[in-house]
């Protein structure tokens, strides 16, 4: 005869479902506790991180009194993000308010959302803290989702395995309905682990200008950052999407300032046959040049490269609105700032008279309207760019 509640007759539900994910257990009595509340709710995918009396464990065996099945598929990882690094969508377990901006919902509600999910073949995970302190902030920022439950809120905190119970009843009565059939998206949701890599992405490309600011906060706000990608719940191809953005912000789209098909010779050459057919200035929707600032931004001289990286990754010129090959008036500007209403004209060496006299007229333009005009030769850019940048920033922290 079978035991108390305990047939091993029948048939394991072998339906798919939530990961449970337990961060950092204490005790290996709660682990088998918890695989015992797993299996009485079909769920069967375990993930520990960093059991603190290691695995695997005779006491979790003892406890999860036959669920053996759960423990011996359990897998094992270093950190929260590689245990859920495959997942597209998660939720955090806490009885803690992290006052973070995300959805907080309960059991029955985290059921009804992760159903669709699991149906549709997604990787979908319900993550538990310590049985001490929960799940630290960082890592609710992981999530989607918060989920919590109505406690009583002088003893709000749950045993772990209470709390999976809880999760795993209401899945199981949600999910003894059909699950729901639901085409794949065009692009499947974002995993974890390629929204973490996006993330560091942006991250280190938010450092060189010095975003974080002041330092005290950087964690505040690197949260804050993530949970807003994390709200939009995006896409594999949102965040390829995302990554060539940023890519193409920082570097431009075939490298630092580059994506043209010219040397650095052919780019001078191409200014001195604009200068010289006193095209070198910004077309009118009556000709056919319109496209000429970003054929010159799109092939830039080796001097205007190694400029504009320079003022790109120089703090002392961080927000002050610098840009490249770009029209004032009838003029298109080697750089120029329209806060500072100032322009930076890049002098090539040997400068055909053409190309002289252009420049002298286009100087009389831009001082007749106000704006400041820092020529700087590309022979020095070439030799000591830093000095150059030091020149520069004298005159510009004057304007």
């Amino acid at each position: 005869m079978p035991g108390a509640g305990t047939d091993k007759t029948k048939r394991w539900s072998v339906a798919p479902g939530p990961i449970v994910v337990l961060v950092e257990p204490q005790m290996g009595e709660n682990i088998g506790a918890a695989a015992r509340a797993m299996a009485n709710f079909g769920l069967s995918r375990l993930r520990l991180v960093k059991p603190v009396q290691g695995w695997p464990n005779e006491k979790a065996r003892v406890m999860a009194a036959g669920a053996d099945r759960v423990l011996e598929g359990a897998q094992l990882y270093d950190s929260l993000a590689d245990a859920i690094g495959d997942c597209s969508f998660v939720l955090a377990a806490t009885a803690r308010n992290h006052d973070q901006a995300k959805p907080v919902i309960g059991a029955a509600a985290a059921a009804a959302e992760m159903a669709p999910r699991v149906g549709a073949g997604e990787t979908v995970a319900v993550v538990f803290g310590r049985e001490r302190n929960g799940l630290e902030n960082h890592e609710v920022a992981r999530a989607d989702r918060i989920l919590t439950l109505p406690v009583n809120p002088a003893f709000a905190s749950l045993n772990l395995a209470q709390a999976v119970v809880i999760v795993g009843y209401e899945w199981f009565k949600y999910a003894a309905r059909e699950l729901p059939f639901t085409a794949p998206e065009r692009s499947p949701p974002v995993t974890k682990q390629q929204l973490d890599a996006f993330f560091a992405d942006l991250e280190r490309e938010l450092d060189k200008v010095e975003f974080f600011r002041p330092d005290e906060k950087r964690g505040v706000m690197s949260v804050n950052l993530r949970n807003i990608f994390q709200r939009i719940a995006p896409t594999q191809q949102d965040i390829r999407t995302l990554h060539g953005v940023v890519t193409a912000l920082t570097q431009g789209r075939k490298g630092p300032a580059r994506g043209g098909v010219l040397d650095s010779a052919g780019a001078q050459q191409l200014r001195d046959l604009l200068a010289e057919h006193g095209a070198a200035r910004a077309p009118s929707e009556r000709t056919p040049l319109r496209g000429l600032p970003r054929l010159l931004r799109r092939n830039p001289t080796d001097a205007e490269r190694a400029l504009w990286q320079a003022l790109v990754n120089d703090r002392r010129f961080a927000g002050r609105g610098f840009k490249r090959q770009v029209p004032i008036g009838p003029h298109i500007a080697d750089f120029v700032s329209f806060p500072l209403k100032c322009v930076i004209e890049l002098v090539p060496p040997g400068e055909g008279e053409a190309a002289a006299g252009l420049r002298v007229d286009q100087r009389a333009w831009l001082q007749q309207h106000d704006y400041r005009v820092l020529e700087v030769k590309a022979a020095d850019v070439e030799r000591d760019v830093a000095a150059v940048l030091d020149q520069l920033a004298g005159a510009v922290s004057a304007l």
